[in-house]
């Protein structure tokens, strides 16, 4: 099956989006287009997943809005490498458990192409990176499901300012930090995206 890929140079506003995928979940639902890989950088802003809490937010006056993806509440913005996807599951012949296995393996072994080693957690989804006796987050996922098609994605820190997570409990977690690819190991990050893109359409395809 063909995927369309883009990959956006200027930062994206959250909700425009949010609305070009579903508009891409509509098309493919009508088998009117393919489906999509988008990777981009978003403006500044916070963002909470269906199972998010008020209490979460530890800043009131942050730039917020509520989604429809699953998780808890995150921040994007400049630095952060966000990879969504619109993928048709009945096509691919893949559930949603399978989904996640391949999103967190693509990022495993990006990472690992890096030097850096990483790990999935199965209560706390998302990509984990172990600094010395620390367990720090380095990548979070969300995903949402309609007609059996999936978008949302993943985001992965590149170089993003991590002062930006003491205004809220990133993830629902407060006795685990955040950190970023730059905070452990200073090297070229340039060919990350290319890499996700190869390694995810080799795990969808699996």
């Amino acid at each position: 099956m063909n995927i369309e890929i883009k990959k956006s140079i200027k930062p994206i506003k959250y909700n425009f989006a949010m609305k070009s995928m579903e508009k891409r979940l509509e098309q493919i639902s009508r088998g009117e287009k393919n489906e999509l890989v988008w990777i981009l950088e978003h403006e500044e802003i916070y963002t909470g997943g269906t199972s998010y809490k008020e209490n979460e937010i530890i800043d009131k006056s942050i730039n917020f809005i509520k989604t429809n993806r699953g998780g808890k509440i995150t921040f994007h913005g400049e630095g952060q490498l966000v990879f969504y996807f619109v993928l048709d599951l009945k096509k691919r012949e893949i559930n949603i458990k399978k989904l996640i296995y391949s999103i967190e393996k693509t990022i495993i072994d990006t990472l690992r192409y890096f030097k850096i080693k990483s790990f999935a957690d199965r209560k706390n989804i998302g990509i984990w990176y172990k600094n010395n006796k620390n367990i720090e987050k380095v990548a979070a996922i969300g995903i949402k499901v309609k007609k059996w098609i999936a978008y949302h994605g993943f985001a992965i820190n590149v170089c993003n300012d991590l002062r930006k997570y003491e205004k809220i409990i990133p993830c629902g977690i407060k006795e685990k930090k955040i950190t970023n690819l730059f905070k452990i190991k200073k090297q070229n990050y340039k060919m990350i995206k290319d890499i996700l893109i190869k390694n995810f359409i080799l795990n969808i395809q699996n």
